[in-house]
């Protein structure tokens, strides 16, 4: 079969019975100096490939051309890098590639009758081959070339190797002819003296004669180079004329000459490090493809371990059969004056109250839970205080704790860039520049004398009236709202503080979901003495709950019961909506309930909308109680609002409150004495508020995509991790479940999670700080520039892997330990994992939780369509062995 006619194909493969082949024909000395003495040397391949089809080896002379060229270029990187120790004995054909290469003839330059001449340099001495010696016989070359192609190649490499090549026998001079030959040539060059101005000069030419057929050296001139080789016969004036006509075409074909071969060797030479570097970079590709593929391999495998787990923690419980028992879902933080307060902080010493076990206690024996907000270490009495201003002293939890570290030590990019990276505290840094700009506009820069003098309490009446109009737009009411129904104060915890102290008398207290926002607490207990019921809101989808943490009716009218059944006088109902720190929305079906509810039992509702322009999906819709057709009870219904949130001005203490109760309205004004606006400040949020088109059409649009895109980057890393979380779509913050990482599921773990976080430099809220009845579950605020979400987020994941190390370490050693859950990876809008269960311990928990988890983990991977029973028998026999004696007790 004839395959000269076939293009290169690069997929074929060389066995090393072939390349032994290839080797011994390419590294003859004669071919050799033909491949070094020709431009295009197809011609040679081709020969080459022809004696291989002789010796029943079919490759096309590209074939053999482009092995020898990868060849070279394996030579050249191991001998140039010293990837190779000892010359590259790794490499089978290094030692016959380094004797052709470094054994190559140098080619010189002489000057003969004007033309180029090539003299063969050969060095070295006769050695053995690669398998036996070559001879000329082993190749059909004759003399005929392409001699008008010629190319002369200077390759220096250094050897201390002999030359695999056999040294060639001895030049065979030949004579110009007889004594009396060269004596009529004599007389013919003095005859033409007279006929040309051109002196002729001979220059005698020693041609050899190679083992392979090849004579040198060769002639150039300007259309082919010719062998000079003098042939008995031919008379001196032939050989004259020839001569002559060599020496008239002399100069410009050495310097086309010369500079060809420069440019051939410098292409050569750029051709082989861009072929290097082709090489080293699928190489680096190759090493990453692999490095993720084991990372996929250890994910999977870790999913199927933990789908196992779930496996046999149901028939754990089947075998049991019985299910957890549910405790109460309601605790107070039950205080009477501020002295049995500072009583109960002494008294706690380092240990805080176990949550489990004070929601089994009745009422009336509970004592104060001032776990998360009293710094209780080294406290002492101050004889300069009173009880309150020693309960003050004390009030300080995580939260300040974490604040203060964070001011102490504060990230920046240039000045600390090894500082606290703040995700704790709720701002939007997202849109300084925005704020920046429109706040130094000419516009804002009033100072009108009223300005700068004693405003009317509840705020310049032009502000109210701005405030008004504002919220009848955003909150779309079905009627104008007025601007004598409107307060403003100096930020929405001062209203928190006002509220409490108008509705409620000390020792009463107020209604409030948890987790919830820790500020409320500080600002109604710590300034009214008001406590607060918490309704308990558990990650279980339970009853009538089709989500977690979700807040219903009936655990409302459960927690007003208990307390009530205590002796406790419930005066209020405080709903966030959005909901800090989970992000619910509430519809408006579930607004018409609970204000229905609350109007039944007379409870004053107290709505924060902070969060209202911070709807950042179009998917999720945020509906106010200013935009209900009619309030179940008007004169019990207070909305509070600020700017602080919704445009990133945390700076700014600003707040309102829009209530239709004028009772209300005049007894927050009196103490709007202490929480004030100055003038200056209220000219420029009226004027803020004032600009629709900027906020609708520049300032909202930037917001929102800013806040959907930092959102994506921060849910996107915790499904990496395998961390669950809840996804919503309003706030600046994500509620995560770090409870896997929790050994025992405390809150003292949890606080030292909390503080190994801060130790490496960023600064989270714990769950324990809004409340939280389950320990483990953090709150991370996303709303922070790319820079500084990357940094914090690689700080979380290296304190989570050492975690997780720490983890499974102790479980190797104490193989009993409860188990962990397993992390989830889904795109549904609840990421959710149920409670840390032990599989030989599992009365606290339910069949329909582990069903609920194995059906959530099956969603989120395609891991029964890709694994067998009978595969993960021969993958992990023990764990497998272990299983059907579990399904064998059944």
């Amino acid at each position: 079969m004839d395959f000269r006619g076939k293009k290169y194909e690069r997929g074929s493969n060389w066995s090393d019975p072939e390349v032994v082949e290839l080797l011994q024909l390419w590294a003859d000395e004669s071919v050799q100096i033909e491949l070094e003495s020709c431009l295009r040397n197809q011609h040679v391949f081709n020969r080459i490939a022809e004696v291989l089809r002789e010796k029943g080896i079919h490759r096309t002379g590209d074939q053999c051309r482009e092995k020898i060229k990868k060849m070279k270029l394996e030579y050249r990187r191991i001998k140039d890098n010293s990837k190779a120790p000892r010359g590259g004995r790794t490499w089978k054909f290094y030692e016959v590639m380094d004797r052709v290469l470094t054994s190559r003839p140098a080619l010189a330059y002489g000057s003969l009758s004007g033309s180029m001449m090539a003299q063969q340099v050969l060095q070295g001495s006769m050695v053995e081959s690669y398998h036996h010696q070559f001879t000329s016989s082993a190749l059909p070359f004759g003399h005929s070339q392409h001699p008008e192609l010629m190319e002369i190649k200077c390759e220096e490499v250094n050897s201390d190797d002999h030359s695999l090549t056999p040294e060639p026998p001895q030049a065979m001079p030949y004579q110009q002819g007889s004594p009396e030959e060269q004596e009529m040539e004599r007389a013919f060059l003095e005859r033409a003296q007279n006929d040309s101005p051109i002196s002729r000069v001979e220059i005698p030419i020693e041609t050899s004669v190679s083992p392979s057929g090849f004579s040198e050296p060769n002639m150039a001139n300007s259309s082919r180079i010719q062998n000079v080789v003098p042939r008995p016969g031919f008379s001196a004036l032939h050989r004259l004329r020839k001569k002559r006509k060599g020496q008239r075409m002399r100069d410009p074909l050495d310097d086309l000459l010369l500079k060809t071969l420069t440019s051939q060797r410098a292409m050569e030479e750029r051709f082989l490090q861009m072929e290097e570097r082709r090489f080293q970079r699928d190489l680096d590709v190759e090493e990453r493809r692999m490095q993720l593929e084991q990372r996929r391999f250890e994910l999977e495998r870790e999913h199927e371990f933990r789908m196992f787990n779930v496996f046999a923690q149901m028939l754990s419980i089947l075998k049991q059969s019985h299910s957890g028992s549910s405790s109460s879902s309601v605790a107070m933080s039950q205080g009477l004056d501020f002295s049995q307060a500072l009583s109960e902080i002494e008294g706690m010493g380092g240990r805080g109250s176990n949550l489990q076990e004070m929601r089994l206690r009745p009422l009336a024996k509970r004592r104060v839970d001032l776990q998360s907000f009293c710094n209780r270490s080294g406290f002492q009495r101050s004889p300069y205080l009173s009880a309150r201003g020693n309960f003050a002293c004390a009030f300080q939890g995580s939260t300040e704790e974490g604040y203060n570290a964070y001011h102490a030590d504060k990230y920046d990019e240039d000045k600390n860039p090894n500082g606290i990276i703040n995700f704790g505290t709720s701002e939007n840094k997202l849109c300084f520049d925005l704020m920046s700009k429109r706040l130094t506009q000419a516009d804002m820069n009033l100072m009108d004398p009223s300005l700068l003098q004693y405003p009317d309490w509840k705020g310049h009446l032009f502000l109210r009236e701005e405030v008004a109009r504002f919220l009848t737009y955003y909150c779309k009411a079905p009627a104008p709202l007025k601007a004598e129904n409107v307060i403003v104060l100096n930020g929405c915890g001062s209203l928190f503080s006002a509220l409490a102290t108008v509705l409620c008398d000390p020792g009463e207290a107020i209604l409030i979901a948890t987790p919830c926002y820790g500020g409320i607490i500080q600002s109604i207990f710590l300034y009214g003495n008001v406590k607060l019921v918490y309704v308990y809101l558990d990650s279980k989808i339970t009853g009538t709950s089709t989500r977690p943490f979700q807040l219903t009716v009936e655990k409302l009218e459960k927690a007003l019961q208990d307390a009530r059944a205590e002796g406790v006088t419930v005066r209020a109902l405080i709903l966030l909506n959005p909901q800090n720190p989970l992000g619910d929305i509430y519809s408006l079906s579930e607004l018409r309930d609970y204000l229905e509810f609350a109007k039944r039992h007379e409870l004053h509702v107290i709505v924060d909308e902070i969060y209202m322009l911070s709807v950042f999906d179009e998917s999720a819709t945020f509906h106010s109680v200013l935009g209900m057709d009619r309030l179940p009870d008007p004169q019990r219904t207070h909305v509070m609002w600020g700017i602080t949130k919704d445009f990133a001005v945390s700076g700014i203490r600003f707040g309102t409150l829009y209530t239709e109760n004028q009772d209300v309205v005049n007894a927050v004004a009196s103490l709007c004495y202490f929480h004030g606006v100055c003038g200056p400040v209220q000219h420029k949020v009226a004027q803020l508020l004032r600009d629709r088109d900027w906020i609708n059409q520049v300032y909202l649009r930037a917001n929102h995509a800013r806040l959907k895109a930092a959102h994506t980057y921060v849910t996107d890393e915790l499904k990496t991790l395998g961390v669950p979380f809840l996804n919503r779509n309003a706030g600046f913050f994500v509620w995560i479940d770090f409870r896997k990482y929790l050994k025992t599921g405390t809150f003292e773990e949890e606080l030292l999670l909390w503080k190994r976080f801060l130790d490496n430099k960023v600064l989270l809220s714990c769950g324990k700080a809004f409340e939280c009845s389950e320990p483990g579950w953090f709150r991370i605020i996303f709303s922070d520039k790319t820079h500084r979400l990357q940094l914090g987020m690689q700080r979380i994941r290296k304190v989570l892997e050492e975690r997780e190390q720490e983890l499974l370490a102790e479980e190797k050693e104490q193989p009993c330990q409860s188990d962990q859950d397993g992390k989830a990876d889904s795109t549904d809008e609840v990421i959710f994992v149920s409670r840390h269960q032990d599989p030989l311990c599992a009365s606290s928990s339910s069949l329909g939780d582990l069903i609920g988890l194995l059906q959530q983990q099956m969603r989120s991977s395609d891991w029964l369509q890709k694994n067998t029973a009978e595969q993960f028998a021969q993958e992990k026999p023990e764990i497998y062995d272990v299983f059907s004696k579990l399904v064998g007790k059944q």
